[in-house]
C-alpha cells in the first residue's frame, strides 16, 4: 500500500527548486489544500497533496490519518509509516532533497506533520490548527528542523491551548518555532497564507 496524491508541479518549465507537502485534515482529502498551491505563487516549486490512507466512516469521499474515536488512534503507526515512503520516494522522483522540503498540515494533517516531520532531516514543518501527539518525543542527536504553528483563538475543534502546548514541547527540544495567533476558527484565512507563504521562503532560502 502507498499513498495517493495530487502533484501540481512547477508553473515555469524548470526543474522544482523546492517542494510542499499539504496534509489535509480528518474527513477532508487531498483536493482540499489544492487551492494553496496558486495562491502561494511560487512558480518553481512543486506541491504535492497526499490522500490519508483510510476512508472517513461518515463523510463521502473524506479521508483520515487514524481513527479519532478509537482511543488507540487506530491507524496512526500504518500512516506514519506510508508518509515517511511517501516523502523519501519524493525525494528521488522529484529530484528536490528533503533539506528543501516543507512539511505542513492542517488539523489532523498537522499533527501528522509534526509526528512524522520531527524525525526526518526537512527544511520546515507547519502545523496549521493542530497539536502534538501525545507519544511524540524527538530522536536523540537529531536537529530538528524550524516549525511554524498558526491557530485560531476561537478554535472549537481543536483549543488554542493545544497550539501552546505543542509550542512549548518544540522549544523545550530545540527546535525553532514561529507561533502566530489570530483571530479565526478551525479555518485558514487569508492571512494565514501569507504567514505560510514568508515561512517557506525564508526557510528553504536558509537551505542554499
Amino acid at each position: 500500500m502507498s499513498l495517493q496524491f495530487i502533484s501540481i508541479p512547477p508553473t515555469t518549465d524548470r526543474k522544482p527548486v523546492a517542494l510542499i507537502v499539504a496534509l489535509h485534515g480528518w474527513g477532508a482529502n487531498a483536493r482540499d489544500l489544492t487551492a494553496l498551491a496558486p495562491a502561494f505563487n511560487l512558480p518553481d516549486y512543486q506541491f504535492v497533496f497526499p490522500d490519508a490512507p483510510f476512508p472517513h466512516p461518515q463523510v463521502m469521499g473524506g479521508k483520515m490519518w487514524y481513527d479519532l474515536a478509537n482511543k488507540d488512534a487506530e491507524g496512526l503507526v500504518e500512516s506514519r509509516e506510508l508518509l515517511k515512503e511517501l516523502l523519501l520516494s519524493l525525494e528521488s522522483s522529484t529530484g528536490v532533497p528533503l533539506s528543501r522540503t516543507i512539511l505542513g498540515g492542517f488539523s489532523q494533517g498537522g499533527a501528522m506533520t509534526l509526528d512524522v516531520g520531527l524525525t526526518l532531516p526537512l527544511a520546515g514543518l507547519i502545523c496549521l490548527s493542530g497539536y502534538l501527539h501525545s507519544s511524540i518525543s524527538p530522536v536523540a542527536g537529531i536537529a530538528l528542523p524550524p516549525v511554524s504553528i498558526v491557530h485560531g483563538t476561537q478554535d472549537t475543534i481543536v483549543p488554542v491551548s493545544a497550539a501552546v502546548r505543542s509550542r512549548e514541547s518544540l522549544i523545550a527540544w530545540g527546535a525553532p518555532v514561529q507561533y502566530r495567533e489570530f483571530n479565526m476558527g478551525h479555518e485558514i484565512i487569508p492571512e494565514v497564507v501569507d504567514v505560510m507563504r514568508s515561512f517557506v521562503v525564508e526557510t528553504v532560502s536558509k537551505s542554499d
